[in-house]
Parts: structure tokens; C-alpha cells; sequence
């Protein structure tokens, strides 16, 4: 798949880096052309100048930006990805990492499924650490990408995308669930902050319905 990581950071490298190893083509971007140049130089992927450029013409687009850069990031790409395939892996984390912050009651899924209502939006791999991203075999065992999305295309890319590197993905609901993963996500996180984590800390669902596996 052709898939455009708008971030590059921790998240956007780890799981550009591993999409890259499974055989799709990466396209980085983000505020600063010459960081995507390089890291996509690092990691064997192209780079773009602009976001925009970046969301034009892939399959996938995946926000791995701060969660409070992802408004903007929309109206850079809002042309280009009016009904492209979304996957927000943000999380909304306070800057003293006291808790969630507060986006008007909603996810940031579901706050790109406003500004983008063409678009096929899903939130995934919010739940998964940068450095599980980086290796899905750290644990030696099969890790759960869990996602929440309304729309099938969206479920299908997750799932493809997830399984080609190495998760197994986990519909969990509809994109309003995007509400339970940011707090599990957070959850994780907390439990790091508290408990000097290695931040490796994941998730497997013991007994998973049938349903929830099937894109």
C-alpha cells in the first residue's frame, strides 16, 4: 500500500520504519521538510515538502502528529484527503501529563471524521508504544492493534496494514470508541509514568469475539 505518515516523530518513524520492512511504500512529511528527508533517509522511504504533497495520491494516510497540531494538519491536506483513508493514531495528553485533555467531549477520530466527513476515518495504533511499533516480535508473541472506526474501507486498511507488520488488529467498535481507546492509551502511559515503565507495556485480548477480528 502507498501510505503517507504525516509526523516524525517517535510514532511516525517506528511504525513508518516497520510498514517500510513489510514491503509498502512510505512517504514521510511534517513542519520540517529537512527532518522528513532525513528520516526517511534513515528508514529507506521517500519524503515529501508538504503534508499535502504527502496525501496526495496514497491509499493511506496516518496522523502521527501531537494531537494538538491535528486541525492544522487538516487544512494542509483537507483537499487532498477529502475521501482518503484516515487513521488517527494521535492521543490528547495533557503537556503535564496529569490526564487526557479535553476536546470538546469528542475523540480526535472523531474531530477528523467532522473536518474530513468524506473521508474514511479510523483511530488506530494510539494503543500500541513507539518502540513495540518499531518491533511487533519484542514480546514474542502476537500483539493487538486495536481500532475503532464506522467505516469498513477504514477497517479493511487497518487491518492490512496491522497484520502485514506483524499485529493482530481488533475492531473494538465504532469511531466513538475512539473515546475508550485514548484512555487506554492513556492508561498505559500513566502506568509508565508511575511505575518507571520501559514503555513497552502491551495488549493481547484473551478470547477475542470472531467478530471483532474480521475487518
Amino acid at each position: 500500500m502507498k501510505v503517507a505518515i504525516i509526523g516524525t516523530g517517535n510514532i511516525g518513524q517506528a511504525l513508518g520504519g516497520s510498514l517500510l520492512r513489510a514491503g509498502h511504500h512510505v512517504t514521510f512529511a511534517g513542519r520540517n521538510a529537512d527532518k522528513a528527508a532525513q528520516v526517511a533517509g534513515q528508514l529507506g522511504g521517500s519524503a515529501a515538502p508538504t503534508v499535502a504533497d504527502a496525501a496526495r495520491g496514497v491509499d493511506v494516510i496516518v496522523l502521527a502528529v501531537p494531537a494538538g497540531e491535528v486541525e492544522s494538519v487538516l487544512a494542509g491536506i483537507g483537499p487532498v484527503a477529502a475521501a482518503a483513508v484516515v487513521l488517527d493514531a494521535t492521543n490528547p495528553i495533557k503537556a503535564d501529563f496529569s490526564g487526557l485533555a479535553n476536546v470538546g467531549g469528542l475523540s480526535v477520530a472523531e474531530r477528523v471524521a467532522e473536518l474530513l466527513p468524506a473521508a474514511h476515518v479510523a483511530k488506530a495504533f494510539n494503543t500500541l508504544f513507539g518502540a513495540v511499533q518499531a518491533d511487533p516480535t519484542t514480546h514474542g508473541t502476537t500483539l493487538d492493534a486495536l481500532y475503532a472506526t464506522d467505516d469498513d474501507v477504514a477497517a479493511a486498511a487497518v487491518s492490512e496494514l496491522a497484520s502485514s507488520i506483524g499485529f493482530r488488529a481488533v475492531r473494538v467498535g465504532p469511531l466513538a470508541a475512539a473515546r475508550e481507546l485514548e484512555a487506554v492509551a492513556w492508561l498505559n502511559i500513566r502506568l509508565q509514568v508511575l511505575d518507571g515503565g520501559d514503555w513497552r507495556t502491551s495488549f493481547v485480548l484473551v478470547g477475542a469475539p470472531a467478530a471483532s477480528l474480521a475487518a
